[in-house]
């Protein structure tokens, strides 16, 4: 393939000069003509553009027959090659990350108004029916859907902790108001706590909203983080500099064309693409692993319906809320014998003369709302817009050849191959770097990868196996997923019982870290974090330590 290539191109020189030598003073002149049209149409001084072809010596880029370009020229058209790249480059990032930001705008709100409405129900109905019970513990009620909001958005908070503290604060107060006639010392109320999971005061619902809200809030959260990092991870890799190599290449495609005297040849389809898949060849190697997330996002949605899905519960916090303080006051009088009987008596408040039946207050029987569709509506347009960007980072080169670089319709022997009109006959490289180490236009060096993309490629990663776990019930943070290298895991090998509890609520930090952060949740709410932006330097110093004691001893073993 390579004596083939050689031999094309020595052919294409060959061509090219007799085509030089040949040509007449009159074609050279109206050549650059046309050139000096194209050249002040992008703002450049036509002072720069000679009047007839001029020997082409001086040309860095472009073959260096007869020209219409000087160095100057070469330059300028060069650096504006690069520009009309890159910006084509954002304008297709900008269209992918609108379209994910859209995605994630409307499943987000439609998550958080279902919270939102859960607790004005709770407001709603609460007073009317429980009364005390609820106004003297509405600030309880309140903090659980605030650190709900929290978890959903990204903060790391442990949520199976988070509701446990909820139910232990909550019983306490309760317990106290349902029996106004007595003085439960602190004490008292411990060894209340202590008996509380044997007990079961508020019945099944704290376990019930503890199983169900675990799972699905974990896959409503995982499932909006994921098209944040596919948002993020679009944004940073657009941000990522062409190579100088890619530079050249791109001015060789586009404008050498001009230099040389025949402005009016589209780029070979397959030159042009030879050429983008050298330069992009970084970030078409995000493709595998582009893929998996979308894939885990796809999957995670299978999470969302069902009477344990995301919609009911999350939508119907309130509902085990009204259950439990039923359950409640139904089992009183049962709840207050084993209570004394584990506990012993407390002391009786000597000011309390009031019956006890004017504090109770009646039940509350709620009706779940069906779903409306809503959900189900923009689940299944961002399910297609998903597969719709799936190939997004390999089609880009093609894409942009179509759409950006004006490529001729067909490769005939009127397009520009990159030396003169005429076929273009290399064959076209595979996608990712690895694929680029005899692509003829563009010098890649395979080893050397680009560390920007390397950092995003492992992010993507990071997210999937978040989605995976995500998938099994478990709430695996970006710390845990980090720790696999590979990406592969598949999430379900962390049990119900220890998933998540490396971070507890009950932290020596006031502050709550972010594992991912989901748009509007200021740093005042939380902090992000993330391990892998933390690189240790102990490694280093401890190689670095060594190859100094190597280097001391080194003449005692001569």
């Amino acid at each position: 393939m390579e004596l083939r290539a050689r031999g094309w191109w020595l052919l294409c020189a060959i061509a090219a000069l007799v085509a030089c030598v040949r040509g007449d003073p009159a074609s050279k002149s109206r050549s650059c003509s046309e050139v000096r049209q194209i050249y002040g149409a992008k703002g450049f001084s036509l002072s720069d553009v000679p009047q007839a072809e001029i020997s082409g010596e001086h040309l860095r880029i472009c073959p260096q027959g007869y020209t219409c370009c000087t160095s100057e020229m070469e330059e300028n058209l060069a650096n504006h090659s690069r520009m009309e790249l890159e910006t084509a480059l954002h304008d297709s990032s900008r269209a992918l990350q609108a379209t994910l930001a859209t995605q994630l705008h409307g499943i987000d709100d439609h998550f958080q108004r279902l919270l939102n409405d859960s607790e004005r129900t709770l407001q709603d109905a609460f007073p009317g029916a429980f009364g005390d019970l609820y106004t003297q513990n509405t600030r309880a009620f309140r903090d659980l859907y605030a650190e709900l909001r929290l978890y959903y958005r990204g903060a790391n908070l442990h949520l199976e902790e988070t509701l446990a503290e909820f139910w232990a604060r909550l019983l306490e107060r309760l317990f106290k108001q349902l029996h106004p006639q007595l003085l439960p010392t602190d004490d008292y109320l411990d060894c209340l706590g202590k008996q509380a999971e044997a007990l079961r005061p508020f019945g099944d619902a704290p376990r019930e909203l503890r199983l169900r809200a675990t799972r699905a809030f974990v896959a409503a959260r995982s499932f909006v983080q994921g098209l944040g990092v596919a948002s993020d991870v679009v944004r940073k890799v657009a941000q990522v500099p062409l190579a100088p190599e890619c530079s050249r290449a791109i001015m060789k495609l586009v404008y050498c064309a001009h230099c040389r005297g025949v402005p009016g040849a589209r780029p070979c389809p397959d030159y042009c693409r030879n050429v983008l898949k050298g330069c992009l060849a970084n970030q078409a190697d995000l493709d595998a692993e582009w893929r998996n997330l979308l894939d885990s996002m796809v999957l995670i949605t299978d999470k969302f319906w069902g009477p344990s899905g995301a919609e009911n519960v999350i939508g119907g916090v309130h509902m085990w809320l009204a259950e439990a303080i039923n359950a409640l006051q139904d089992n009183k009088d049962t709840l207050t014998a084993k209570v004394i009987q584990g506990c012993g008596n407390p002391k009786v408040n000597p000011h309390d003369s009031g019956p006890e039946e004017k504090r109770r207050r009646g039940k509350l029987a709620l009706q779940e709302k069906p779903p409306t569709g809503s959900l189900e509506k923009l689940v299944s347009e961002a399910k297609a817009k998903l597969r719709d960007i799936q190939d997004f980072w390999i089609s880009l080169p093609g894409t942009l050849c179509s759409e950006k670089m004006a490529m001729s319709p067909a490769s005939d022997d009127r397009c520009w191959n990159g030396i003169s009109k005429g076929r273009y006959l290399p064959e076209v490289m595979g996608d990712g770097l690895a694929n680029q180490i005899n692509n003829p236009e563009v010098e890649v060096d395979i080893t050397k990868p680009d560390m920007a993309i390397r950092q995003q490629i492992m992010q993507l990663k990071i997210m999937t196996n978040r989605l995976r776990g995500a998938y099994g019930g478990n709430d695996v943070d970006f710390q845990d997923a980090s720790d696999d290298g590979s990406g592969s895991g598949s999430g379900g090998g962390c049990p119900d019982d220890t998933c998540g509890r490396r971070v507890s609520k009950k932290s020596s930090s006031s502050r709550t870290p972010l594992t991912h952060a989901l748009p509007g949740l200021s740093e005042q709410e939380g902090q992000k974090t993330s391990a892998a932006s933390c690189l240790e330097p102990h490694s280093f110093l401890l190689l670095l330590l060594v190859t100094l004691i190597l280097a001391a001893a080194r003449p005692r073993w001569r």
